[in-house]
């Protein structure tokens, strides 16, 4: 998968749960929770669809640092 594909993976699935957020806004070097508006509940949510979706595993020690999208397009591409 292409850098450019799993960053609309991951979009797709962070609109999957929150639909109402607007991805042509996204900042990637922005951190994501700041920007959607995601409790921590969503965010588990969106970390969980996420490992469904791509098969990278998202474990709660580097759940905490991976803040922004280009940084979590960086770790996933580093595990796939």
């Amino acid at each position: 998968m292409k850098r450019e594909e799993l960053k609309q993976a991951i979009v797709d699935t962070l609109l999957s749960i929150a639909p109402e957020i607007d991805a042509e806004r996204l900042a990637a070097d922005k951190p994501l929770r700041d920007q959607t508006d995601l409790d921590s509940a969503d965010w588990l949510n969106f970390l969980v669809a996420l490992h469904a979706r791509i098969g990278v595993d998202i474990p709660d020690a580097d759940a905490a640092r991976l803040t922004t999208l280009d940084k979590l397009i960086d770790y996933c591409e580093r595990k796939r």
